[in-house]
């Protein structure tokens, strides 16, 4: 995998963009990216409540404003008397502001059907990755007689897969099932675990659930399968779930692993080493700016604990406004408060759009010769497979690209749309992806899906 075939293709847009500034004649007008999974960017709107009390934060005499509603200022005048100073600029605890921390663990435990949650078993982190960096770096043994190993799913989105190579760790893949709509499947894990052996050393299973970029969100049986797996490997647990509010099949349902582990019981709930992630960045929320997430650690030695400890203390802790917002996420109005029937009303457009846009794209992919996409379950991204014709293998070859990465820079150029080529997260040998965001609004989702559609029906025609 080569990951910086996409910063190419970003830096390319900087020079498109700044040639249309220039008048240069170009078939569109603007770019359209949709490379990330950051709903703002897309032209999501952010959520009221959630901006309100930010602001308030940000400037206390908005507190004593009769323009907010009374819910939003009772919340950050409580949430600023937690600051040291009265004040977001304030430095905070190591683990996060204790009383935020304490209300993310009991989220966690409603969110779990009462499985318990305890405050100094999670750290509030400047985003989800900088917290599974933290963990893979206590997991890479740098003095070891062999490298460590991490299973990984392919695919897996990349920034995870630099934070393991960075550390000298082996990134062991285990090639999640397309076929069977990107399912886990215990035999993948096995085999990985085998084409590992005299080559490093496997401590730990990361799973994405919902998929990132695969979109496959897992049923309560395949996690307690994945469960019983890395207990018999004797291997720690590391579960992504920052996609965990976004989840769009009808038969789809997010459980969590903590769940799921709490519900098996022992010897499993009592031993299985487990680090579960969540992130104010991804969901209806889509804060990416504020860099704010958590872990929480189930069954770590309290010898590791205090290792990480003194990891996490390095960066005095995550931003203040960040953890605000993670209440926030954690907390939302409820029935009943003032701030209520607009906060539903956000969230609930913000999801039918969502709805919308996977079933939309879902039809055209599925439409277009070539192209083949597994049902969306959950997640921020479609990632649809391309049956390239071999005149563009070919080319590609000739230029010195990738397939795919070939395919999206003409896609760039000839119809302005920005999308990730399906290398830069990994793929079965001999298959190709894209990689889009469809968390944005429909009439955008619309123009990229007619924008693809017409380049497409001709790119094929050039190379068929």
């Amino acid at each position: 995998m080569k990951p910086y075939e996409y910063a190419i293709l970003a830096r390319r847009v900087r020079q498109i963009n700044q040639e249309l500034r220039q008048g240069v004649e170009k078939p569109y007008n603007e770019v359209i990216d949709v490379s990330w999974g950051d709903p703002h960017t897309a032209g999501l709107k952010p959520l009221s409540f959630v901006r309100q009390v930010l602001a308030a934060c940000l400037y206390p005499q908005l507190v004593d404003s009769v323009k907010l509603p009374v819910d939003v200022r009772q919340r950050a005048q409580r949430l600023l008397g937690l600051c040291e100073g009265g004040s977001v600029g304030s430095y905070s605890a190591i683990r996060g502001i204790p009383e935020i921390v304490q209300r993310v663990a009991e989220f966690i435990s409603r969110r779990d059907g009462g499985a318990p949650s305890y405050p100094e078993n999670i750290y509030i982190s400047p985003g989800s990755q900088w917290a599974l960096s933290n963990i893979f770096n206590i997991l890479v043994n740098s003095q070891g007689s062999s490298r460590t190993g991490v299973l990984t799913p392919v695919p897996c989105h990349v920034t995870s897969t630099l934070a393991l190579t960075g550390l000298g760790a082996v990134m062991v893949p285990y090639y999640v099932s397309e076929e069977e709509g990107w399912q886990i499947q215990v035999e993948k894990l096995n085999q990985a675990l085998e084409s590992a052996k005299g080559v490093c050393n496997p401590v730990a299973l990361y799973v994405i659930n919902p998929g990132n970029p695969s979109g496959y969100v897992q049923s309560k049986k395949s996690i307690q399968k994945v469960i019983r797996f890395a207990s018999e490997k004797r291997l720690f647990l590391l579960a992504d779930e920052v996609y965990q509010d976004c989840v769009w099949g009808d038969q789809s349902e997010f459980v969590s692993y903590k769940r799921v582990l709490a519900e098996m019981g022992p010897p499993f709930s009592d031993t299985m080493e487990l680090a579960s992630f969540h992130s104010a960045s991804k969901g209806f929320m889509g804060e990416c700016g504020l860099r704010c997430g958590y872990v929480e650690l189930v069954n770590v030695d309290p010898a590791v604990m205090k290792h990480l400890h003194q990891l996490f203390s390095k960066d005095s802790g995550a931003p203040v406004l960040g953890q605000i917002a993670l209440d926030l996420m954690t907390n939302p109005p409820q029935p009943g408060d003032p701030s209520y029937p607009l906060y539903n009303e956000e969230t609930q457009n913000i999801k039918s759009t969502l709805v919308h846009n996977v079933k939309r794209a879902l039809e055209v992919l599925n439409s277009l010769p070539g192209f083949c996409s597994q049902p969306v379950e959950g997640g921020a991204f479609a990632f649809p497979r391309i049956h390239l014709p071999a005149k563009a293998i070919q080319k590609a070859k000739e230029v010195g690209m990738r397939p795919d990465t070939f395919y999206c820079s003409r896609l760039l150029e000839e119809a302005g749309l920005l999308v990730t080529p399906g290398c830069e997260y990994g793929q079965k040998e001999g298959t190709y992806h894209i990689r889009f965001c469809i968390m944005t609004p429909k009439v955008i989702m619309e123009e990229v899906l007619k924008r693809l559609t017409s380049f497409h029906t001709q790119f094929m025609k050039d190379f068929s």
